[in-house]
């Protein structure tokens, strides 16, 4: 019983808001596009020499999903692959028309039947969060929106999750962890394009943002929409799942009822006393510090430059970090009390800590692919 006092939770910590946007172009899935001898390759690095020099170090290796990388398997990664086009076709929809007709709106009622629906479709958890300027990249940096300043034309974002397999996930780093991530963007962007059709059709303005095509930071928008913290790995972290999830996020200027932001210190402290994530990294890109004041806020950040060499090298998006994390257990009983006791108690959380470590180890070891993924040839 005294494991569940409620001791040591700070009531008053408040989520720290970033006070400047992220400029996509920053951002390694932005600077892997470039193309040496092109004006982009010419004018980023001019802008920033000390990048140039570290980034020649991925360019060096075989590259995500690349034959030569040393996770290769050419029907495992062709299956990823299948994945990430699909999400492509999407791209040209993500924004469209809208119905000449407004259909009128009760914002509570259209807010649960979102929410309901989109459950429905197969996310996990939503919430709508009213847009803030720092939500938004600052610049976009992929694709046709390189170099295009952002602005918002939405009020509101409603954002949500889909789960990421946890058995495929455990086989982390390997080959098959990436089919797990490739399949459940395309399905987060399905969600994303179904939600934003419907917002259309009903004669509002509505852009899902999807993979490749992003124009919000989803952990942010997700983060301040309730559904979970951002933990030391950098991603959000939910009660239920932990970082085993993908967002999605659907912008517009339907009218909507916001979620309050979880505000839940017990996701910090137990990230401060943990550390897991950073034991098992490979690269070394998750620090073992505590917050950092990053960009005027305290924050983690990890060494983005690091992970995605890393990345790079295996041909893998790795994820030992989301495979080992205690909150990334089943979503069960047993495992969902144990939540409920580190999100009520500072003693609770350093007894689940050790009693994580005794039963699946401090440093988990990856797991074999399942049966029906196993190739016989």
């Amino acid at each position: 019983m005294v494991m569940m006092l409620p001791i040591g939770n700070n009531k008053n910590w408040k989520q720290p808001v970033p006070v400047k946007r992220i400029d996509e172009r920053d951002t390694m899935f932005s600077r892997n596009e470039l193309i040496p001898g092109t004006n982009d390759y010419h004018d980023y690095y001019a802008s920033h020499p000390e990048k140039e020099k570290s980034d020649s170090i991925f360019r060096s290796k075989p590259g995500l999903l690349a034959k030569g990388s040393t996770q290769y398997n050419p029907v495992y990664f062709a299956s990823a692959d299948a994945s990430f086009d699909t999400v492509a076709e999407f791209k040209k929809a993500v924004d469209g028309p809208v119905a000449k007709e407004q259909v009128t709106v009760i914002p509570k009622e259209i807010t649960s039947y979102l929410k309901s629906w989109s459950r429905k479709l197969g996310a996990v958890e939503s919430g709508v969060t009213e847009l803030q300027d720092y939500h938004l990249y600052s610049t976009g940096g992929r694709a046709e929106r390189r170099n295009i300043p952002l602005e918002k034309r939405h009020q509101f974002a409603f954002a949500f999750t889909v789960e990421m397999d946890r058995e495929m996930m455990t086989t982390a780093p390997g080959s098959t962890v990436i089919m797990e991530s490739a399949q459940q963007y395309l399905e987060a962007g399905r969600i994303a394009m179904q939600v934003a059709f419907f917002i259309r059709k009903l004669g509002y303005e509505a852009r899902a943002h999807i993979d490749g095509n992003y124009e919000v930071v989803c952990p942010l928008v997700a983060r301040d929409a309730g559904l979970g913290e951002l933990g030391r790995m950098g991603l959000l972290m939910t009660p239920n799942l932990g970082p085993r999830v993908r967002i999605g996020v659907v912008t517009t200027n339907m009218p909507l009822v916001v979620d309050k932001p979880l505000h839940d210190y017990s996701f910090i402290d137990f990230c401060v006393q943990c550390k897991k994530c950073a034991d098992v990294c490979p690269s070394k890109a998750i620090s073992f510090e505590d917050v950092q004041e990053v960009d005027g806020v305290k924050r983690w950040q990890i060494n983005q430059e690091l992970c995605f060499n890393y990345w790079s090298i295996i041909g893998t998006d790795c994820g030992r970090c989301v495979a080992v994390c205690p909150y990334s257990h089943p979503d069960n009983a047993l495992h969902n009390f144990v939540r409920a006791g580190i999100r009520q108690s500072a003693l609770f959380r350093k007894a689940a800590l050790k009693l994580d470590d005794f039963i699946y180890g401090r440093k988990p070891k990856q797991h074999k692919r399942p049966d029906w993924v196993k190739l016989k040839q």
